[in-house]
């Protein structure tokens, strides 16, 4: 991609957020570095496919997002809600999809006196940064019936509460403050039994915090684990696919960036709805690496990451930075592990996966060609596939069940 090309993104996104701005002089300063870092993203991400969408009508384009939004099934799964609440009184939303008897209703139970059944195993699956629990959708939809299982949406996140003690108290989001969230979800909608915790992303840091904090529950109750597209630490040192020069000045520039754009987060949202083709672009370059994905499974994507308020993502961010948590794999040596990323996943690069796998040589590593960071939608056959096999290994799904029905992301394909 030329010089000029990616001159004309940044451009483009200073000029589309700064539009938006007003007429104060701090907030023109803090959108011209937002335009800038965005520019040297979209420069290493996406110029041509952005400008490529600049010179399509923007009525054109709506109305396609629109078609997509109204057709495209992906998280619309429901469940059986409920709520937990985490030590700072934020409220967690959770569902639970219970497991189907075979043969139709349950048969009436017969026990010994004294005697308790034991519990079905729950499989729990953790979302990563700017998603939602909808983001498991063909995973949900092959388990669905076969296995207990239990979704949650992660404080900030999807229909959870925005996280009380970064709001009342301004204190800092922390991957710790996560796993503790994740032991009050546990502890509301899977009380007793064995679990497999499943994460993804930011999802999988989460079930490593919970082990750091919890390392006796670990050892008690979890059967199993799979890890997909995450990282035990170092994710200072990722380059996000950028040349040196740019991912020098995204680190040097972005922390401050983000927490400016968090402190006039209404008038971000507005500058977001205003480049949503630039930003398009950019998140179809960070969470896809193959072409031929469905269109309406790029758009439910665009749809979770932009549902994510702007303070919400600058008050996660620095967390990550902070986030090592190699010590806590020791609490999973000792069961089955899927370790599966994404071989060109440029947010959570496959060589943390590796590096989680060296320290749990018994783990399954599973590296997917021509996959991004959102595997499980890009690629659901795969991570399906191999968690079904986790599953039966533990004994949670039966050897002769059928898990089907995960569909597929090609855009030849029926979507399901």
């Amino acid at each position: 991609m030329s010089e000029s090309s990616a001159k004309a993104v940044a451009d483009a996104a200073a000029a589309a957020v700064a539009s938006v701005a007003g007429e104060a002089g701090g907030w023109r300063r803090a959108t011209g570095l937002a335009g800038a870092a965005i520019g040297v993203l979209a420069a290493g991400a996406a110029a041509g496919v952005a400008i490529e969408r600049m010179t399509v009508g923007r009525g054109v384009r709506r109305k396609a997002r629109l078609a997509l939004d109204s057709t495209g099934p992906y998280g619309a799964l429901r469940g059986t809600p409920g709520k937990a609440y985490a030590d700072d009184g934020t409220e967690l939303y959770y569902e639970v999809d219970d497991a189907e008897p075979e043969g139709g209703p349950a048969p009436r139970r017969r026990r010994l006196f004294g005697r308790k059944a034991p519990a079905p195993v729950t499989v729990v699956f953790s979302h990563g940064y700017c998603l939602s629990q909808d983001s498991w959708h063909f995973q949900r939809a092959a388990l669905r019936g076969v296995v207990r299982t239990v979704y949650w949406d992660q404080r900030s996140h999807g229909r959870s509460g925005r996280g009380v003690a970064q709001r009342r108290d301004d204190e800092p989001l922390t991957i710790e403050q996560l796993g503790r969230d994740l032991k009050a979800v546990i502890e509301a909608a899977v009380p007793e039994g064995p679990m497999v915790l499943v994460g993804h992303s930011m999802g999988g840091m989460t079930v490593m915090a919970l082990a750091a904090q919890y390392p006796e529950l670990i050892r008690e109750r979890v059967v199993a684990t799979a890890l997909v597209g995450t990282s035990s630490g170092r994710l200072g040192e990722v380059n996000f696919g950028l040349p040196l020069a740019g991912v020098n000045a995204v680190r040097r520039v972005l922390p401050g960036v983000l927490k400016a754009l968090g402190q006039q987060a209404a008038l971000v949202e507005k500058g977001r709805r205003a480049t949503a083709d630039l930003f398009a672009g950019i998140i179809k370059r960070y969470s896809f690496a193959s072409r031929d994905v469905d269109p309406a499974v790029e758009r439910f994507a665009e749809r979770m990451i932009e549902s994510t308020p702007i303070d919400v993502v600058a008050e996660f961010y620095p967390a990550f930075t902070d986030h090592d948590k190699t010590e806590a794999l020791t609490y999973f040596e000792d069961m089955p592990v899927l370790v599966l990323a994404g071989v060109r996943d440029l947010i959570t690069p496959s060589e943390h996966s590796e590096a989680i796998a060296d320290l749990l040589p018994e783990a399954e590593l599973v590296l997917v060609p021509d996959a991004g960071h959102l595997v499980m939608l890009e690629h659901p056959e795969v991570v399906t596939d191999r968690l079904a096999d986790l599953l039966t290994r533990v004994g949670a799904v039966p050897a002769g069940a059928t898990v089907s029905g995960y569909g597929s992301t090609s855009s030849a394909a029926r979507r399901g």
